[in-house]
């Protein structure tokens, strides 16, 4: 089978993926508009799903993509990483490079794993961004000097929690779209990745759950943030 239009058509979605960065992390929109258009990639990525056979995607190879935190200490998209990497039907690790610093590894299909780091790329700017804008608000400047650093995890922790809930939710409405397909793409997609990831023959442990005092008030103003933050695709409409 030719597979010249599929890599063509994968092609096509990287060079969206990159017109769609350009206008949103490069140029700083706002966080609405950035999941917005993060929301088109993920519908573009279905387009692209479907133009494809049964036995493209069991010929797919599945491939790694590093997402650089440049930080050797968590941040707050690694309460958010796993939902990523779920909406996207991929694998996600967390590993040190060689400066000692944390990265996000995604394993799959190279057109999940495109978006996927598009994807974390976009949140970790958009959580950024808007604990700027928190940081100008009267509610923030009513914590201490001394309980501010305690504000800001509260409130990107509420944010990338809220967040993290939309794409599961998403990934759900997505997941039931796609079975109405008649295919079982959903299924035949995780088996591969599932099959691959399996001879990677890694060793993996979960990392440990730590208690986190945060501030509630600055928890709930993050969650109010990340629940504004409108990512449903719009059904139907145009990704291009």
């Amino acid at each position: 089978m030719n597979q010249t239009p599929n890599l063509a058509e994968l092609d096509k979605l990287k060079t969206r993926i990159q017109a769609l960065r350009a206008k949103t992390i490069d140029n700083g929109c706002t966080e609405e508009e950035a999941l917005s258009a993060a929301a088109k990639v993920a519908e573009m990525l279905d387009r692209y799903d479907l133009s494809l056979t049964d036995i493209d995607l069991r010929k797919a190879p599945c491939a790694r993509r590093a997402y650089e935190t440049w930080r050797k200490k968590r941040i707050p998209l690694d309460d958010c990483i796993g939902a990523i990497a779920n909406f996207c039907g991929c694998r996600v690790w967390r590993e040190k490079n060689q400066a000692g610093e944390n990265r996000y590894v995604f394993f799959g299909l190279r057109s999940d794993i495109e978006v996927a780091h598009y994807l974390a790329e976009l949140i970790d700017a958009a959580v950024r961004s808007e604990l700027g804008r928190y940081k100008t608000t009267p509610g923030y400047r009513r914590f201490q000097h001394n309980q501010r650093h305690l504000a800001n995890a509260s409130f990107a922790l509420g944010m990338v929690a809220s967040i993290a809930e939309k794409l599961t939710a998403m990934k759900a409405a997505r997941d039931q779209v796609n079975q109405g397909t008649g295919r079982g793409l959903v299924v035949l997609k995780a088996s591969i990745v599932d099959d691959e990831f399996g001879k990677l023959g890694l060793n993996l442990r979960a990392a440990r759950s730590t208690g986190r005092t945060v501030s509630m008030t600055a928890y709930e103003a993050g969650g109010v943030a990340g629940a504004s933050l409108a990512i449903n695709p719009a059904v139907g409409g145009s990704a291009d």
